[in-house]
């Protein structure tokens, strides 16, 4: 049996990226902070860790929309290695294959981004709504 599953609550350290593929489908790239803090010979540590995210389709075109960078974010998905190679070197990636993505809290400025242009999205489905209310991290239950 193998498991690959990746669960996290963080932040965005900057606005994510929408762009289509040659057949039509929208990906959006964003990078998401992670914190953790402990102790360590009686003083408060804290550490911070960067996870390259990509989300597919109407959750890309969801998160372009309505995330900017320092809106929290939760993600579950799968991670994935690329390799590939520049200027001779050959250099691997690992990211989070987002599979669902919910909003958490926002910048207290927050709206739809002014920016986002949406003819680049499809016009496929339902938009999900923003929520007004912020979630609490310690309201999820795992």
């Amino acid at each position: 049996m193998f498991l690959n599953e990746v669960k996290l609550i963080g932040n965005l350290t900057r606005d994510p990226e929408l762009k289509s593929t040659p057949s039509g489908a929208q990906v959006c790239s964003f990078t998401l902070a992670t914190n953790e803090t402990y102790i360590k010979d009686g003083n408060k540590v804290e550490k911070a860790e960067f996870h390259n995210c990509v989300a597919w389709n109407k959750t890309a075109e969801n998160i372009a929309k309505y995330m900017r960078k320092g809106s929290q974010l939760f993600v579950s998905g799968k991670l994935q290695t690329r390799k590939y190679d520049k200027e001779g070197q050959t250099h691997y990636r690992t990211e989070v294959m987002v599979i669902n993505a919910q909003f958490g809290s926002k910048p207290k400025d927050a709206a739809p981004r002014d920016d986002f242009d949406q003819s680049q999205a499809q016009a496929a489905g339902d938009e999900v709504a923003y929520p007004d209310d912020e979630i609490n991290p310690e309201d999820i239950p795992f």
